[in-house]
């Protein structure tokens, strides 16, 4: 119980004193009109409260992730709340801050155009191509996944093929319509269903007694049921991507960064929603060390389920919070996932235009762009949920790699304490280099193998990162033109 509150403190304590820190480094400006207010369309562009904004943003970060990935990840015991912790503070919430900000001083660009702006024209080309299709992956995944707790909820009655078609209506909806419109206005009440649902959970965890496992120095290992083929290194950093850091959280950020009306405001939203997702994985992470009596009871439950664990969340909602609470909850978990899953058709919608250079004011040109997309998300769906959900996890937290490089490399040209992205990326490139080599859709090398070469190939990219600071910090003395520096 200790180890979970202190989790939680270090949180609140991480948004008001190392965000307050990383808001200052990158230097806001009150004075400054956002995309908001200059780009002003009635589409994406749309001035909104931040109190909205920052529900949205939540919604749209959540997902399944810091509820499934969070009682997948307690399975290697309470070394989860660790990185839960240090992830969310050090490299999640800046990750997503930075992405927002950075977009916000951009004209409210897609992450793909900010990551060439810094990464080069080769990059930006791949980063079109790689973010489109993760953001259908993404769409597919939270068709399926929703739509398989609908259909649970109600057998015998709407099945899956029926709940797949009526979200596939909403998102089609969700993607053309102003973002004022549906979005806008729903979001923020599914945002506190959200929050009911984390509260909730927590307060009767803790009302209830249950032996949350404390992080002690007996349990600071691997607690996985098999830990060979599952080590730390890396499986627990991509099995909790959401709730530490995600890279799927760098196109919501962008897309949020169209409606906020002040750069005061980046911090509340951007750092803050992370944060808050961040306590989130922590209840869930701990309901599921607890629930069923520790662990080892966890990691049983995990087998004999084959890792359902929307099995487990039913459970533990119904069992917790009683009939009505635990609908509350339930929708909650529907209601994220499907809100994450529609704004990631918008964003591959906007990254699309944005490379095409397609005005998006007009209906026709918004369906011109829509119908390719959900066509490609149907065909996902055809496809067994495990495999999409694991290729995801993987692009995801590469996706967050690719961008903490480039926001790195924005803050050295800035001359501003880069460190703060530069270690958080280097570890993170550390892990999905080596899990692309260990795992089993990807290479399915011995783990040792794959620790090392991730690790190797990490400190190789930290070198050429400062041979190419060098480089430019030469030309800057030069008084050559930072763009040129750049390139």
């Amino acid at each position: 119980m200790i180890s979970f509150l202190l989790s939680i403190v270090a949180l609140i304590l991480g948004y008001f004193f190392y965000g307050l820190f990383v808001e200052k480094v990158f230097g806001i400006d009150k004075s400054r009109p956002t995309p908001a207010i200059t780009h002003a369309d009635g589409v994406d562009f749309v001035p909104m409260k931040w109190s909205k904004i920052f529900l949205i943003q939540f919604l749209n970060i959540a997902g399944l992730g810091p509820i499934f990935g969070a009682i997948a990840g307690a399975a290697w015991g309470p070394i989860a709340f660790l990185w839960i912790v240090l992830g969310c503070i050090f490299a999640g919430a800046v990750h997503d801050f930075f992405s927002g900000m950075m977009s916000i001083r951009m004209g409210g660009q897609s992450i793909h155009l900010i990551v060439g702006k810094y990464l080069g024209n080769n990059v930006k080309q791949f980063m079109t191509l790689f973010t489109v299709g993760m953001m259908i992956l993404v769409g597919a995944v939270f068709i399926i996944g929703p739509a398989k707790i609908l259909s649970d909820m109600t057998a015998g009655f709407m099945g899956m093929t029926v709940w797949i078609t009526i979200i596939f209506i909403y998102y089609i909806m969700a993607t053309l319509l102003p973002i004022d419109k549906l979005i806008g206005r729903i979001y923020p009440i599914f945002g506190i269903a959200m929050l009911f649902m984390a509260v909730g959970i927590g307060g009767a965890m803790i009302v209830n007694g249950l032996p949350i496992p404390e992080l002690t120095l007996s349990n600071f290992r691997n607690m996985n049921a098999n830990p060979e083929n599952f080590p730390i290194f890396p499986m627990l950093f991509v099995t909790i991507a959401c709730g530490a850091i995600s890279g799927f959280h760098s196109t919501q950020s962008t897309l949020m960064s169209r409606c906020i009306t002040n750069e005061k405001y980046g911090r509340r939203v951007f750092y803050g929603a992370m944060i808050t997702e961040g306590m989130v994985a922590l209840i869930w992470a701990a309901v599921g060390m607890s629930f069923f009596g520790g662990v080892t009871e966890l990691n049983d439950m995990l087998t004999q389920q084959k890792g359902n664990t929307a099995w487990i969340v039913n459970l533990i909602s119904n069992s917790l919070l009683g009939r009505i609470g635990a609908v509350i909850a339930i929708l909650g978990v529907v209601a994220a996932p499907i809100s994450t899953g529609d704004t990631a058709f918008r964003s591959a919608r906007l990254i699309i235009s944005d490379f095409l250079n397609l005005e998006q004011k007009s209906l026709k040109n918004r369906l011109i762009l829509t119908v390719p997309l959900f066509v490609a998300g149907f065909l996902l769906t055809l496809i067994d949920f495990s495999i999409i959900w694991r290729y995801m996890a993987w692009s995801n937290q590469t996706l967050a790699v690719i961008v903490l490089w480039a926001i790195t490399v924005y803050l050295a040209v800035e001359r501003k304490p880069y460190w703060i992205t530069l270690i958080p990326t280097i570890f993170m490139t550390a892990v999905v280099t080596a899990y692309i080599l260990v795992a089993p859709e990807g290479l399915g090398i011995k783990v040792l193998y794959g620790q090392i070469i991730g690790i190797a190939f990490s400190l190789v990219m930290m070198g050429g990162f400062f041979i190419w600071l060098l480089r430019i910090r030469t030309l800057q003395g030069k008084w050559r033109p930072v763009e040129e520096t750049i390139e």
